[in-house]
């Protein structure tokens, strides 16, 4: 089987991490406060390396995803009873999941926006679905960085993992980033209508979605009874890496969720984006529009 030790595997990880960062900060200068980068793909001005201290904000925070698992295990041989490739696992899982949610609909935060500007309202006007032109208002090619770096963990880490491989669990290794896509989307979908009743919720709503990134990067054995619930029943962020993992280790959960759970990540991603359909549909009905 082929092995690699904890230190080849960190030296891989950060330098994939840093490799997205870069692509996902497109090595452009920031216009838009709280984005990441201009709207527009093309820029053919002079170009600006990374401007400081924006530009190495941007670049660390998506690079210091693989590298909080690595400062970890700098300390401890073990997490919540997984060591560091096993953790990894999590972590590529979860970074390719919520990279393909934030490519896709990640934009959907700027509701708010919107609603205040009477933008949505135009929205309103065409005889088109309003999320349909919402979710495709921008696309942002520059957000493949985080998915690449997420998929060059996962594949580096799954090498590394003590895995049985059956056809069962490859099958479960491709459909569960597309799985944990689906739920992100959902979450981005369902606490973005927040913008329809207050006009700054947003922090609320990336409480959800961010943070239900951070965590789903860990092992659910390190949080609280409340925590784990809450994030795996209510916001179903444990069927993104942890629950999917635990299947591909052949363990059962030590809270003792039933093992057919780990194998539910896809009808789960299903139910959430229904869920996140009916919260949509509810808070349009009560939109009253930006002037009144």
């Amino acid at each position: 089987m082929f092995t690699m030790t904890k230190k080849k595997v960190a030296l891989i990880v950060a330098a994939a991490a840093l490799f997205g960062g870069a692509c996902n900060n497109g090595f452009q200068k920031i216009t838009e406060r709280f984005h990441d980068a201009p709207r527009g793909q093309i820029n053919n001005g002079p170009a600006d390396i990374i401007t400081m201290p924006d530009g190495f904000s941007n670049v660390s925070s998506k690079c210091d995803g693989p590298n909080r698992v690595y400062v970890v295990f700098h300390q401890v041989d073990s997490l919540g009873g997984f060591d560091f490739a096993e953790v990894a696992v999590m972590y590529g899982l979860s970074a390719v999941g919520f990279g393909m949610a934030d490519m896709v609909v990640g934009h959907v935060d700027r509701l708010p926006f919107y609603v205040r500007t009477g933008t949505f309202d135009a929205f309103l006007l065409r005889p088109l679905s309003a999320l349909g032109q919402l979710v495709t208002s921008d696309f942002s090619l520059r957000r493949l960085g985080r998915i690449g770096s997420g998929v060059v963990v996962l594949v580096i880490a799954l090498a590394a993992a003590d895995i049985d491989w059956t056809p069962a669990r490859a099958l479960l290794v491709l459909v569960t980033p597309v799985a944990g896509g689906i739920i992100f989307g959902a979450v981005f979908v369902a606490t973005c209508t927040i913008g329809f009743h207050v006009v700054e919720g947003m922090e609320f709503a990336n409480a959800l979605t961010y943070g239900g990134n951070y965590l789903s990067s860990f092992p659910f054995t390190i949080f609280g009874t409340f925590i784990r619930r809450f994030f795996t029943f209510v916001v179903p962020a444990a069927f993104v890496a942890y629950l999917p993992t635990l299947a591909l280790l052949g363990r059962s959960d030590p809270a003792g969720l039933p093992t057919w759970l780990s194998w539910s990540a896809l009808p789960v991603s299903l139910l959430a984006a229904a869920a996140a359909w009916w919260i949509w549909r509810l808070g349009l009905r009560h939109y009253v529009g930006a002037g009144s």
